[in-house]
């Protein structure tokens, strides 16, 4: 048979729970899930990008780039996969 002191026990973690339930949320809310969104794709001519920019292009499309790639070949490639863009 439970004492006194085991229901207060009991209680304060089903309050501890809720509030944590009850922050999860909150947080979750707050961020949209998304916590730290990636970095945008860059724009322009892709010539004029960095070369991490081109490396992370790629990544982003599942085009891995070889690690040994130059700045010519990771060009190359962008340009190769890239949708022309339209006309306004």
């Amino acid at each position: 048979m439970p004492t006194p002191l085991d229901r207060a026990m009991q209680s304060r973690n089903a309050f501890f729970a809720f509030a944590g339930i009850v922050t999860a949320v909150s947080a979750w809310s707050i961020w949209g899930g998304e916590m730290f969104p990636g970095e945008k794709d860059p724009v322009g001519d892709p010539s004029k990008w960095a070369d991490s920019e081109l490396k992370r292009w790629l990544e982003v499309r599942g085009l891995l780039p070889d690690k040994k790639a130059t700045r010519e070949d990771l060009l190359e490639r962008v340009k190769a996969n890239m949708r022309p863009q339209p006309r306004s």
